[in-house]
């Protein structure tokens, strides 16, 4: 089944990306949900207008994550977090909290959008994460995870 994404789909495609599913998945899902359409050939007329229309603007976007990307590369992120013997965190640091952490610093990223390379941190030290500002645009983030004063 050919499906037109109305946005973003986690491990699937970007807005206004034409994939294949199976039956299942797009007729109780994605359509359900409002997550897809039907990508039929009016459709995909109606898709390719709106793409070609949307193209200039779309320079402008990639150009401000682009900015963003570089305040971001500028940060030095530092989580405190409450630690037992050794090294050992108290529950884990993970996407949300890296999100705080740039909002702290004055750029707002949704949770979604971040993914801590290794799943969630439990132990002191420097770690790494991905952000995705655009389909095009993503950076990797150090941060630090150090014990709560």
């Amino acid at each position: 089944m050919e499906l037109i994404l109305k946005q973003d789909v986690e491990n699937l495609g970007f807005k206004d990306d034409v994939v294949t599913v199976k039956n299942g998945y797009g007729r109780n899902f994605l359509i359900p949900q409002g997550q897809a359409i039907l990508a039929t050939v009016s459709a995909k007329k109606v898709l390719a207008e709106n793409l070609k229309q949307r193209a200039y603007k779309e320079k402008k976007i990639i150009d401000d994550a682009n900015v963003v990307a570089e305040a971001i590369k500028g940060l030095e992120l530092k989580i405190a977090s409450k630690v037992g013997t050794g090294d050992k965190l108290f529950g884990s640091v993970n996407n949300i909290n890296l999100a705080e952490a740039l909002e702290k610093q004055g750029q707002v990223i949704d949770k979604k959008f971040i993914t801590v390379q290794g799943g969630n941190v439990k132990r002191l030290g420097k770690y790494n994460a991905t952000v995705r500002l655009h389909r095009t645009v993503s950076i990797d983030l150090e941060f630090e995870v150090v014990p709560q004063a």
